[in-house]
């Protein structure tokens, strides 16, 4: 039997509502929310809290799942959470991997992002949300 991929992506907001994103220093050195791949042993829940502190040096509370994507072309699914920032510090980038991290108005986020990336910030914002479950093409890329 193959090996599943699962992963999570934290949606982190200050109080004016901003959402925290993440600029990578690989691909299209675009946003995206905190998160990756789960590590062996590790719960969906322990992944988000572990890659929100690599990413941005934060130590969050994981709270309500607001979505699980399954993208069929890498058979993996992601899970999305909203974390609350602990301590109320300042992100900064605290790995390799990631060039800035910083609060972005929901209605202005950064380009180039990730249809994806954008579907998972609004569901996490929609109170109303019904469905938790999507399946997900290839990503599109706003740029």
């Amino acid at each position: 039997m193959s090996n599943k991929f699962m992963g999570s992506a934290s949606v982190i907001s200050d109080s004016e509502g901003r959402v925290l994103l993440v600029k990578h220093s690989y691909g299209k050195n675009n946003w995206d929310l905190p998160g990756g791949k789960a590590e062996v042993k590790e719960s969906v829940q322990e992944t988000a809290k572990r890659e929100v502190l690599e990413e941005t040096g934060l130590e969050v509370e994981v709270g309500q799942l607001t979505g699980i994507y399954y993208d069929p072309n890498h058979d993996m699914h992601h899970f999305v959470f909203i974390a609350t920032n602990k301590h109320n510090k300042s992100p900064e980038p605290s790995s390799p991997e990631i060039l800035e991290c910083r609060y972005c108005p929901i209605d202005d986020l950064p380009k180039p992002i990730s249809d994806f990336t954008v579907k998972r910030i609004q569901d996490a914002f929609n109170p109303n949300r019904q469905q938790l479950f999507h399946t997900i093409g290839p990503r599109q890329w706003i740029e």
